[in-house]
C-alpha cells in the first residue's frame, strides 16, 4: 500500500468519525438528572438537572422542573447558580406521608430558575439536594420545560415506554436501584476446600519425590567421583 493511499484511508476514517459525532451529539442532548441512578437507601441525595442549549442562535433563559406527586419528594435545597434566581413551589398532599418524625403534608411540586442564560452549545447544571427519596418506586420521573430567548419552549415531558424507541423529548428520570448486597467475603465452599487440600497434598508429595531424586542423584555422582580418582574400593 502506497503512502498516498494510506493517507487517504486515514482521512476518510477521521471524517467518518466526525460524522458519527455530529449525528450522535444532538440526539443525546436532552435534559437529564445527574447521576441518573442511585440506591434507594443512598445517604447522598444531591443531584443536578443538566440542561443543554441546543439552539444555535438563542440562549436558554428559563428552566422549570416539575416534581411528581404520585411519588413525592418532601423537601429540597437548591444550590445557588451565579446569575440565576430560583423559586421552589410546594403543594399539599391529599394523603400525608407517614414517617418516624411525623406526617408530611407539604411536598415540592416545582422549581423554577430564571434570570440567567445558557449560551448556545453550552449546558448548565442546576444542583438540588433532596430531603428524602421515595421508597415505593423504582424511578422518579420529572418533567422539564426549557424556555429560549426567542420565545420557543421545549417540553421535556415524554415518558419512555417499555420496548419503544426513546421519545424525541424524554422526561428526566432518576432510577432507584436496590441496595447492593453485602461485600463481606463468604466462607469457602466444601469443593473449594477439597480442591485446596488436594493441591496442597500434591505439592507436598512432589516435594518429597524431588528430594528423594536429588539424594539418589547425589549418591550416584559421589560414587562416580570416587571411582574416577581411584579412591574407591574394588569389588
Amino acid at each position: 500500500m502506497t503512502v498516498t493511499l494510506k493517507r487517504r484511508l486515514a482521512a476518510a476514517t477521521a471524517l467518518a468519525g466526525a460524522a458519527v459525532l455530529l449525528i450522535a451529539g444532538p440526539a443525546s442532548a436532552h435534559v437529564t438528572v445527574q447521576p441518573s441512578s442511585v440506591a434507594k437507601d443512598a445517604t447522598d441525595q444531591t443531584f443536578a438537572f443538566r440542561v443543554p442549549d441546543e439552539d444555535d442562535t438563542a440562549s436558554t433563559v428559563r428552566v422549570e422542573v416539575d416534581f411528581p406527586l404520585d411519588h413525592p419528594i418532601p423537601s429540597a435545597l437548591v444550590a445557588p447558580v451565579p446569575g440565576w434566581t430560583d423559586q421552589i413551589q410546594t403543594t399539599k398532599l391529599a394523603t400525608p406521608i407517614h414517617t418516624d418524625d411525623g406526617d408530611i403534608t407539604d411536598v415540592v411540586s416545582q422549581i423554577v430558575w430564571t434570570g440567567g442564560q445558557i449560551a448556545p452549545n453550552h449546558y448548565q447544571d442546576f444542583t438540588v439536594d433532596f430531603g428524602a427519596l421515595p421508597d415505593n418506586t423504582d424511578q422518579v420521573v420529572f418533567k422539564a420545560l426549557q424556555t429560549y430567548s426567542n420565545g420557543n419552549i421545549v417540553r421535556w415531558i415524554d415518558e419512555q415506554k417499555p420496548g419503544q424507541p426513546e421519545p424525541d423529548h424524554p422526561a428526566p428520570v432518576l432510577y432507584l436501584t436496590s441496595a447492593p448486597a453485602s461485600s463481606a467475603p463468604s466462607a469457602p465452599s466444601t469443593a473449594a476446600k477439597s480442591s485446596s487440600d488436594a493441591t496442597a497434598r500434591g505439592l507436598g508429595i512432589a516435594g518429597i519425590v524431588v528430594g528423594v531424586l536429588g539424594a539418589v542423584a547425589g549418591a550416584v555422582l559421589g560414587r562416580r567421583g570416587r571411582g574416577a580418582d581411584g579412591s574407591g574400593t574394588s569389588a
